[in-house]
């Protein structure tokens, strides 16, 4: 499919998606988060992809914000659809069932920085920003910002953020746990695709229901999520992945996982 906003592409098992609004630094309006949302489906139900890495295109900006044009027409009847909407595309992506690792390679303010959050992890190069900065606009985050940031980095951290909307440097971001990793700008891409690379050669269910057993207990009290691991483990042992696993550790001999 042919996207205006955004580029799509896929390699050894890896898709790369990228937004592709650099003359606005990539912010985001409905058209974009529509064409993300057609994207994501269909990278949901490509079995050859196991990993998404998720970028901006050119060197200032991972994502700037929202289009804040197309913010400013939205009332208190549309800017709830308005939401809902974004919201829907971030779940998506969260919930996607394969590992999507974010490459802020510059700003992510506002939505962008919500889609990072959304993302499974974060690597950042050394000169990105990150930030909410909605307050200075008389508004709020509206795309998971108040929800996913306080239990990533706290209630402490989260509310210093959002409350002050300052922008924070890639390496504060990684001290408050915001990023996993900071690498050089060059590096950002072969690092995430390191990663990835480490994520593959494992069993494409036992990461699935791994996922699905962090991002659902993180919803859940200890023994509510116990109990769900329990669920997910025994359908990890009723695989073939899991036999084939077991017997390669035992022959010595590396697994060949068919995602069964």
């Amino acid at each position: 499919m042919t996207y205006e906003n955004i580029l799509v592409s896929t390699k050894d098992s890896i898709a790369y998606v990228t937004v592709n609004r650099p003359k606005v630094l990539n912010a985001l309006n409905m058209a974009t988060m529509e064409e993300l949302r057609t994207a994501f489906h269909d990278i949901k139900s490509d079995k050859s992809v196991r990993v998404v890495i998720l970028t901006g295109s050119g060197e200032k900006a991972f994502i700037a914000g929202a289009d804040i044009a197309e913010l400013s027409k939205q009332d208190a009847i549309t800017a709830k659809e308005y939401t809902h909407r974004g919201q829907s595309v971030l779940n998506l992506i969260e919930n996607l069932g394969k590992p999507v690792i974010a490459c802020i390679n510059g700003f992510a303010l506002g939505g962008g920085c919500e889609l990072a959050l959304a993302c499974t992890m974060r690597l950042a190069s050394e000169n990105a920003k990150l930030g909410q900065p909605e307050v200075k606009l008389g508004i709020m985050p509206g795309y998971g910002g108040s929800q996913r940031l306080p239990r990533l980095v706290g209630k402490g951290a989260a509310n210093q953020l959002l409350l002050t909307g300052e922008m924070i440097s890639a390496q504060e971001a990684h001290r408050i746990g915001l990023v996993n990793e900071v690498a050089a700008p060059a590096d950002l891409i072969p690092r995430a695709e390191a990663i990835a690379q480490k994520i593959i050669a494992n069993a494409p269910l036992a990461v699935q229901y791994t996922m699905e057993a962090v991002n659902k207990g993180m919803e859940m009290n200890l023994s509510e999520g116990l109990y769900l691991e329990a669920t997910l483990f025994g359908l990890c042992c009723a695989t073939e992945d899991k036999k084939e696993g077991t017997t390669a550790f035992l022959e010595k001999r590396p697994a060949q996982f068919k995602g069964k």
